[in-house]
């Protein structure tokens, strides 16, 4: 069945499921590009800066960042290392609040592939029911075989093609959202992670410092 003859048997509801596709599967390959790029650059990134800091070269591990600032564990350590002499609970919490600012970016567009997985089955079931009401308004018990079995078999065809093409579209757009929930997931246990060392190393040096500071009086 070719692109038009799917559409004509589909009825009405296919144009607005053509909608929610065209837009989920843009909204998809921006967050894939998003996805890879943090994948292919971030950790590597934030391990050597990390190794920067550990061994006392802050403008070394300020410009790494500096360069690297599309990303957000990147954002969110500039932040906190921005600031000017910070105590450890100022440096705690500017990581933590900047780590909060960033969760919009990496949530981007869920709300929209939530709200196409839950309109586009309910689409498919309008199509449903406006496909039987069409069959069962041109059922002439009395003319079967006759010159209305086409609209009959018409109106069941709509129904049945929309609410397919309802399941394919909610499918679809769910399988990429759940794995971009998943890479969600395992980038707040990432900023956790890195965002703790980074608050340990300066804790440590900040310790060092006061030490140092208490030696020289």
């Amino acid at each position: 069945m070719g692109i038009q003859n799917l559409f004509a048997a589909g009825g009405v509801v296919m144009w607005p499921l053509l909608g929610f596709s065209v837009l989920g599967v843009a909204l998809i390959i921006e967050r894939i590009r998003f996805w890879v790029r943090i994948n292919q650059r971030q950790s590597r990134v934030v391990r050597d800066v990390l190794n920067l800091y550990r061994l006392d070269n802050v403008v070394g591990a300020m410009d790494k960042l500096q360069k690297n600032a599309d990303l957000p564990l990147a954002r969110i350590f500039l932040s906190a290392l921005e600031l000017e002499e910070p105590n450890p609970e100022e440096f705690r919490l500017a990581l933590e609040s900047e780590a909060q600012a960033e969760i919009p970016v990496l949530k981007r567009f869920q709300n929209i592939f939530e709200t196409i997985i839950s309109l586009a089955p309910l689409l498919g079931l309008l199509g449903t029911v406006l496909g039987l009401i069409t069959s069962f308004a041109s059922l002439n018990l009395g003319d079967v075989g006759g010159s209305k079995t086409a609209s009959v078999t018409a109106g069941i065809s709509e129904a049945l093609v929309s609410t397919a093409s309802g399941l394919i579209v909610a499918i679809f757009i769910l399988m990429f959202a759940n794995t971009f929930r998943g890479l969600y997931q395992r980038q707040i246990a990432l900023i956790q992670e890195y965002g703790g060392q980074l608050e340990l190393l300066y804790r440590r040096r900040y310790e060092r410092g006061e030490k140092t500071y208490a030696s020289s009086r």
